[in-house]
């Protein structure tokens, strides 16, 4: 597998996301530029987290039109792999690769934590080979991260087992004391129709390295390598 991460002005989690994929998990990893046409060659594309272009507008919304998300859009549309964390779940949502919206934080408040992510569709790539009875700690870090969609687009994404992760208490229960930013029922990742492209707030590349002392986040890129 090839992996392609791209580096916007403002990204700050593309050299941990290459750290992960290239030194942990053994995977090939292209460097991608924000003003790049091409794609290199690369199966898999992900955009990482960070502050493109400082988040002025709305988070995304700018980076959504760098040269190289026209590549980008086109290689999910063809049904090629690409996965968004924090920021580029937020550049996603502004393409047509990704449903719904990433808010403001009901607190309004920037937050930065270890939260606990109960694994939700069994059919996507990113989660199929996870425990849906486990509840995994992987870190936060955003402003922005409070998923929204409206009801007849929330009912088509169930309906299609889109949610793949939802915030969790440490024993796996689902509720509201658990649910950091006030996300839609406790949202945390979808991913598309066809199951090719990812978006999520937390960061599992942040918990990969014994180092660290969680490698929570190494079962979740795990789970992609093994049904892609």
């Amino acid at each position: 597998m090839k992996f392609g991460v791209v580096t916007f002005p403002g990204s700050n989690c593309d050299e941990d996301m290459i750290y992960t994929l290239g030194t942990l998990l053994g995977q090939k990893v292209e460097r991608l530029w924000h003003k790049d046409t091409g794609l290199k060659g690369v199966d898999f594309v992900v955009l990482p987290g960070g502050f493109s272009y400082g988040d002025y507008l709305r988070s995304g919304a700018i980076a959504r039109f760098s040269p190289i998300m026209q590549e980008v859009i086109a290689h999910g549309q063809r049904g090629g792999y690409v996965m968004g964390v924090c920021n580029g779940f937020q550049i996603l949502c502004e393409t047509p690769l990704l449903e719904g919206a990433l808010l403001h934080n009901n607190t309004q408040k920037f937050i930065c934590k270890n939260v606990f992510l109960k694994p939700v569709s069994k059919t996507a790539p990113i989660s199929k080979s996870l425990d849906s009875g486990k509840a995994y700690k992987i870190p936060i870090a955003h402003g922005e991260g409070r998923f929204f969609a409206p009801d007849d687009m929330l009912k088509s994404i169930y309906d299609n087992d889109q949610v793949i992760f939802q915030y969790c208490d440490e024993t796996g229960n689902v509720t509201d004391a658990a649910n950091p930013n006030g996300a839609l029922n406790n949202i945390a990742g979808i991913t598309n129709k066809t199951k090719n492209v990812f978006g999520m707030m937390p960061h599992p590349e942040r918990a990969a390295d014994t180092n660290l002392g969680n490698t929570d986040g190494k079962l979740i890129f795990e789970s992609i390598l093994a049904n892609i």
